[in-house]
């Protein structure tokens, strides 16, 4: 079967599953690479003459152009994705995908906001307009719940319960995070002044987050939100202020704040506790030291004589 014919195919059923448009695009275009390149050195267009050699040497000519480990499993992953669904629909026999190895990552860094930076970046925005304060809600929200951007951008304001919001993250799985005291006072300001910018308003949406003309933000919006508060808050020039390193300051702080990494991946989202683990290897030495007082199991039993 003809490669082209059945990315196509594939791709289709990536949209059935409601996939992002961001994971649409990556699955398209990396695996559109990928047979550009089987074309081109092996004069490959069927799907039955691709063997694991093929894609071992793929990889070996992406890692000579200089892409990192962590970028090369990225694009692995995509192309596993595309076999994967060839072998459930019986295209093929055998994965090839599967004897090719995972690239070995170094510790990874995440770097992040300082504490400070985050408090500015609270500050920039005020309670004064309809834009002011749903833009200073979107940057709550964020460092509170450590919601992605899409997630951001698709909650629905039936998402928001007493105490948890309703989250929809990847592959349209549904999660729970709290509402704290503190972001509870914020959505209460943020909402009398939405309500009353849209009373005499047609909106056709539900969604919490809404444009000036009632509509649902884009991620391109959330990110100048995040990018403009960061230049006015004086962040750091090596730091890339959006919103997934606020997601990265949010794990790190509960990390610090005592919250254990199994229950901080359930609240992330993340498919396995591996990738939460590099949000615990970015944090310091010294941050480890006091997280380990405040958990100290002698400072905190309970009953009996001390």
């Amino acid at each position: 079967m003809q490669l082209n014919d059945i990315l196509k195919e594939f791709i289709f059923d990536c949209e059935v599953k409601n996939f992002s448009k961001r994971t649409l695009k990556s699955y398209r275009n990396n695996n559109a690479l990928f047979h550009n390149y089987l074309r081109q050195e092996f004069k490959i267009t069927n799907l039955e003459e691709i063997k694991t050699i093929h894609i071992k040497r793929y990889f070996k000519f992406l890692m000579k152009k200089g892409l990192t480990p962590t970028y090369a499993n990225g694009v692995l992953k995509t192309i596993r994705a595309f076999f994967r669904y060839c072998l459930n629909e019986e295209y093929i026999e055998e994965n090839p995908c599967l004897k090719v190895g995972w690239q070995k990552e170094g510790k990874v860094i995440i770097n992040t906001f300082t504490d400070e930076e985050i408090v500015n970046m609270l500050g920039i925005y005020k309670f004064t307009t309809f834009l002011q304060a749903r833009n200073k809600m979107i940057i709550a929200f964020l460092v509170d719940t450590g919601a992605r951007n899409n997630e951001t951008c698709t909650v629905l304001k039936e998402d928001i319960k007493d105490r948890v919001i309703l989250l929809r993250g990847k592959g349209n799985k549904q999660r729970q995070v709290s509402i704290s005291p503190l972001l509870k006072k914020y959505m209460i300001r943020y909402e009398r002044i939405r309500d009353f910018y849209f009373k005499d308003k047609i909106v056709k949406v539900n969604n919490y987050f809404l444009s000036n003309t009632g509509k649902p933000l884009t991620i391109e919006t959330i990110e100048r939100v995040v990018s403009e508060a960061g230049k006015k808050a004086g962040v750091r020039d090596e730091i890339r202020c959006s919103p997934h390193t606020i997601r990265h300051w949010h794990a790190q702080e509960q990390l610090r704040n005592g919250l254990d990494v199994y229950s901080l991946s359930r609240l992330l989202g993340h498919e396995n506790i591996s990738i939460t683990k590099r949000y615990l290897q970015s944090i310091k030495d010294e941050d480890n030291i006091d997280l380990a007082v405040k958990t100290s199991p002698l400072m905190n039993i309970r009953g009996g004589r001390r």
